[in-house]
């Protein structure tokens, strides 16, 4: 039974049919209950559950780098949750239950400053991945001295390398250092740029796959 606290005209506490009643911070406010989902296992919330798991794999291991990557979009969320909802809804391929995360339309950064042109990585050699770019500066927004973002992703091991103050712009070409025992794996590669006063993000670039060198 709901209880009317200040007169008919007064905010009340309790129940009332479907209506609940309750005060927050001094505010008298109602809301509807929320109807009993008789099939909490539908086709569409198994859908959404499976990108949610395979995106949280992906991003995991990276959070760090993300704190970086989207400050720009952490408006009312936290960094990790923007790039979280962004890639749920971008960067999965298939229906459930055969998903997978699309690392080609997947970003792990996310911003306004101009991004990466003509962009590419290789591995070589043993514990090195290489990046290399053209260096656009005065395109945009871009300047020479923004700094290279890199960040190579492990599937197998679950694992994410990355450095966010990587060689300036004009540089063209950085060097991340990977352990040995990848040797042998396909690793995801991403770049992108932030600027010398670390205000600034581009969206990230896919390098591609690469089969890391042993």
């Amino acid at each position: 039974m709901g209880k009317i606290n200040k007169g008919i005209l007064g905010g009340f506490s309790g129940k009332v049919g479907n209506v609940i009643g309750a005060s927050w911070k001094g505010i008298d406010y109602m809301r509807v209950k929320a109807a009993k989902v008789n099939n909490p296992r539908t086709e569409g919330q198994l859908d959404q559950r499976s990108k949610f798991s395979k995106v949280l794999h992906f991003l995991i291991p990276m959070k760090d780098f993300l704190k970086t990557g989207f400050k720009q979009y952490a408006i009312k969320m936290t960094e990790f949750n923007s790039a979280l909802s962004y890639n749920i809804k971008n960067a999965v391929t298939g229906t459930y239950p055969n998903q997978t995360v699309d690392y080609a339309n997947a970003l792990v950064s996310r911003g306004d400053l101009t991004g990466v042109l003509n962009g590419s990585a290789s591995s070589t050699a043993l514990g090195t991945v290489t990046f290399s770019w053209d260096d656009n500066s005065g395109t945009g927004s871009a300047k020479a001295t923004d700094n290279a973002m890199l960040l190579v992703f492990n599937p197998d091991k679950e694992e994410a390398l990355y450095i966010t103050d990587g060689p300036s712009r004009d540089s063209t070409t950085a060097d991340l250092t990977i352990p040995d025992d990848y040797a042998g794996d396909t690793v995801h590669a991403y770049l992108a740029f932030i600027s010398d006063e670390d205000k600034d993000v581009s969206d990230s670039k896919y390098m591609g796959s690469i089969a890391v060198s042993s």
